[in-house]
């Protein structure tokens, strides 16, 4: 049996710590003279004190080391747990690094966008636009969705297609699955046919103004807009609308940073 003194010499813990970790009942003296209330620790948990000291020096909790006692029967229980302990925190460390890496994506993206939408380079116009002829499919689901449809208007339109594609909103807030829009393209002339309606679309007075960048960063555009109608005292009425300048082609995606999209927002009379 070793006093308290020599067992904190031969475990390099303090009498202050084992006295700490008795209270706690986390390395119990396997006896205490009745008289003194002297300690007296085995040999046998020597080890066990070791091993406390090296948890707490990787900073488990007093709480979680004596779980880890508490469920074990032995030292290689302890070592088998600790092991396994070590694979979940090299699974974490991956997770982390993942996460690090999509961090500095984020990080990235965020500065573009906001370098793309300074107002020294894109604000907002106001404008006259004049009706057009349209040709146009509307759906409800996600806006990326638009795909498919502005891929049949070409088919279906072809060379009487006389302007760049477009969306029209008719939602006055973000959907996330259940949007309601309308993929359209601009033409010289045509008829509707089943599931694509030709129509005059209204022109007016507009606010528009450009946004360079991907489309999901798009939000930062329509915010200098809806303030530009706030400080005018203007309103808006819908579908708003978003002409695409310059995006994915149909085989190479291209950079999202050089997408140059057109929101036309426009003011009700």
């Amino acid at each position: 049996m070793y006093s308290i003194g020599e067992f904190s010499k031969i475990t390099g813990l303090t009498i202050k710590t084992l006295r700490f970790y008795h209270e706690k009942e986390l390395l119990v003296p396997r006896c205490v003279d009745d008289g003194s209330k002297y300690r007296y620790y085995a040999e046998s948990q020597v080890e066990s004190a070791r091993i406390i000291a090296r948890l707490r020096g990787l900073e488990f909790s007093l709480e979680q080391i004596a779980e880890i006692f508490a469920s074990q029967h032995s030292d290689e229980d302890i070592l088998a747990l600790l092991q396994r302990h070590k694979q979940l925190i090299d699974q974490k460390q991956k997770q982390y690094r993942e996460i690090a890496h999509s961090l500095e994506i984020v990080i990235l993206q965020e500065r573009t966008a906001r370098m793309a939408s300074q107002p020294s380079t894109l604000v907002p116009e106001e404008k006259t636009l004049q009706p057009m002829l349209i040709a146009g499919i509307r759906m409800k689901g996600k806006y990326s969705d638009c795909g498919p449809g502005f891929g049949k208007l070409g088919r279906t339109l072809g060379r009487h297609i006389a302007g760049p594609a477009m969306m029209l909103q008719y939602d006055g807030e973000y959907k996330e699955n259940d949007a309601d829009f309308e993929s359209c393209f601009p033409i010289r002339q045509g008829k509707s046919t089943e599931g694509i309606a030709v129509r005059e679309l209204h022109g007016g007075k507009f606010i528009c103004m450009m946004h360079r960048g991907p489309y999901n960063e798009m939000g930062r555009t329509y915010a200098t807009l809806l303030d530009y109608f706030k400080k005018k005292g203007l309103t808006y009425t819908l579908p708003t609308r978003e002409i695409y300048l310059k995006g994915p082609g149909m085989i190479f995606k291209g950079n999202p940073k050089n997408y140059l999209t057109e929101i036309q927002i426009p003011v009700a009379t």
